[in-house]
């Protein structure tokens, strides 16, 4: 120690104090976090001016990513206290995103009556035959705590009103498009006899416009804040996120050429004798689906069909997508497998699907899960710089809103009525491969994803607008929505 001590004296008592070898690496660490930070700040500042673009983009050649801007969860607020009316049971019916939009709705209604909800049941009986349970694909925990300050859910009812000690829940599908008032006034009362009310049917039961913007800025909280994907399904997701991004940019084509949707619409453009005779007689297998006689060329012609993937193949050529860009098959086995893609991928050889760049393990676990696949398509199609689907479905308009919320992210809405006819007419040569381009451009110019006000059509429901599609309350503060479309022009350009 004193040999210590007498090394040092003399560089005590000089001027200057030497630096140790501690002060320099500590000054060096500062050094490199302070550099780092203004690089992080001026890369930040850089791509907010020019926006990162991928090749193709119609009109300008070029495609833009919006900078996400998904606003952050609100900090977990205390439990709402309130006396409990009752308790809602559901049972959701229909693939993932018909049963995810159904959930925001129960739980919006349950806030309404001022219920307690229990966690969800999904449907395991339909086409699809998933068994996975709501917390095999949502955080339920995370679920449940992030509504608290809005809504009671509990996991399961008290045992007091379990099928063991005779108790039978009063079973009903409330009526589709319903809006406030005829879940206070035919709803409510219902719970002064019965206590616990089971709704078996979910989808589309609450009305998409007339409902107060409370509730329906509650619809989106859980929408996009309060459903979050498992940990593990967000792994994996944002694992396959990251291998598509590091190929470049890309455009997720939801390709709704699947089975199930080809046989429950009658849709065969395309199609064998012998693949049209099977998939008719899927359609008769299932009881529950009530339209069995399909005439599919008059349902093409009315854009009810989703489109093949050969017309894709022409319409993405016509939107001045080049060949290089990079296409992410956002959907389910297509019909037909490689044989329906050959015309696709020989324009566009650059497509990807999640079985091709994920390792069998990694996609063993969610194997004959067909919602917890879905969910990964999802999350891909939400990320990507362009997104197109093919059929205005269930999932095409979840993620449609979701793009929405993120920034108005590029999404294109295909008039499929105005596409078919004119491929038919290029097909026929009555349009030259210029005309038929220029007609597929100038359709679209205002179907890409731009602010706009939810299209309302009084007593038709089914036609109008769906609300996950384009949740205006929730996107445009203190404006209206189609006020910000000019903007959003000038930065697409």
């Amino acid at each position: 120690m004193e040999a210590a001590r007498s090394e040092k004296s003399p560089a005590v008592q000089g001027p200057v104090m030497p630096r140790t070898r501690l002060q320099v690496w500590f000054i060096r660490v500062c050094s490199c976090i302070l550099i780092w930070t203004c690089l992080v700040q001026l890369v930040s500042v850089g791509e907010l001016w020019h926006p990162r673009l991928l090749t193709g983009n119609p009109g300008s050649t070029k495609m833009s990513a919006h900078e996400e801007r998904l606003l952050p969860a609100p900090p977990l607020l205390p439990p709402r206290n309130y006396t409990s009316n009752g308790f809602l049971k559901i049972s959701c019916n229909g693939g993932l995103n018909q049963m995810r939009s159904a959930i925001c709705d129960m739980v919006t209604i349950a806030r309404l009556l001022n219920l307690t909800m229990v966690v969800p049941e999904l449907d395991k009986t339909s086409f699809w035959a998933d068994p996975s349970n709501f917390e095999d694909i949502f955080d339920v925990e995370h679920f449940i705590n992030s509504l608290r300050d809005e809504v009671r859910i509990v996991k399961r009812l008290p045992k007091r009103f379990g099928q063991r000690y005779g108790y039978q829940p009063f079973v009903k599908a409330p009526v589709s498009w319903s809006n406030e008032q005829y879940y206070l006034q035919q709803i409510l009362p219902l719970f002064a006899e019965h206590k616990v009310l089971h709704f078996n049917r979910t989808d589309s039961r609450l009305a998409n416009n007339g409902i107060s913007l409370e509730l329906q800025k509650l619809r989106c909280r859980v929408n996009f804040h309060a459903l979050k994907f498992t940990p593990q399904i967000e792994a994996l997701g944002n694992k396959l996120i990251h291998i598509v991004q590091q190929k470049g940019p890309y455009l997720a084509l939801h390709l709704r050429y699947e089975m199930d949707m080809l046989a429950f619409s009658g849709c065969t453009h395309g199609c064998t004798k012998d693949e049209a005779e099977e998939l008719k007689r899927m359609r008769y297998t299932f009881p529950w689906w009530r339209e069995k006689e399909i005439v599919s060329e008059e349902k093409r012609s009315h854009g009810l069909c989703p489109l093949t993937p050969e017309e894709m193949a022409l319409i993405l050529q016509a939107l001045d997508f080049s060949r290089e860009t990079q296409i992410y098959i956002s959907s389910g086995e297509i019909y037909g497998s490689e044989r329906r893609l050959a015309t696709l991928r020989a324009t566009f050889p650059r497509i990807v699907k999640k079985e091709m760049l994920l390792a069998p393990e990694d996609l063993r676990q969610f194997q004959n899960h067909s919602s917890q696949m879905a969910a990964l398509d999802f999350m891909v199609s939400v990320a990507s710089n362009i997104f197109i689907p093919t059929y205005d479905g269930n999932m095409a308009r979840v993620v449609e809103g979701h793009r929405r919320y993120l920034g108005f992210k590029k999404t294109f809405q295909l008039d499929r009525r105005r596409l078919v006819e004119l491929v038919d007419l290029h097909h026929n040569q009555t349009l030259s491969w210029d005309e038929f381009s220029a007609a597929v451009r100038l359709a679209h110019e205002t179907k890409m994803g731009q602010p706009s006000q939810r299209r309302v059509i009084a007593d038709k429901p089914k036609e109008e607008e769906y609300f996950y599609a384009n949740p205006e309350e929730c996107l445009c503060e203190d404006t209206r929505c189609a006020d910000l479309s000019p903007i959003w022009n000038a930065t697409m350009s």
